[in-house]
């Protein structure tokens, strides 16, 4: 998948293999698609881990939660990116991006977020360790 470079080139799809040719011209040496996720830093309290997500360039509308199977995934996507009525030769802004993170048996309702300057902010409250039980087995 070529991510780094967009071609409106309607007028002849035939110039396809050509600009194959020209593909790692135009793209940065040491260029690595996993420089475009979302960048994370997570901490920890004694109550909860908290992340901080870089989304930068995205409205808070943009953005969505989701937990499903233990795992949050964030996601952002600008509607206007669909209409490509610009002919660009290179686009290095991302339209949408994902990520998800494992983060155990967490209660959606107990997560909390905030997006403010292009930066998410998730609390996720640490599982109450349980007090250690214990019980007797009967040898037969």
């Amino acid at each position: 998948m070529k991510n780094y470079l967009i071609r409106n080139n309607s007028r002849n799809n035939n110039l396809d293999t050509l600009d194959d040719v020209f593909d790692n011209f135009f793209k940065p040496m040491f260029y690595e698609e996993k420089f475009n996720t979302m960048k994370t830093d997570i901490r920890e309290n004694d109550h909860a881990y908290l992340m901080d997500i870089e989304i930068p360039g995205f409205d808070k509308k943009d953005v969505k939660l989701s937990l499903e199977n233990g795992y949050l995934t964030v996601s952002a996507e600008k509607k206007e990116c669909s209409d490509n009525k610009d002919n660009y030769i290179r686009r290095e802004r991302n339209c949408s991006v994902s990520r998800s993170y494992y983060v155990g048996d967490v209660k959606e309702e107990d997560v909390k977020a905030r997006y403010e300057n292009g930066i998410l902010n998730i609390e996720i409250p640490k599982e109450q360790p349980k007090a250690p039980t214990s019980h007797m087995i009967e040898i037969q």
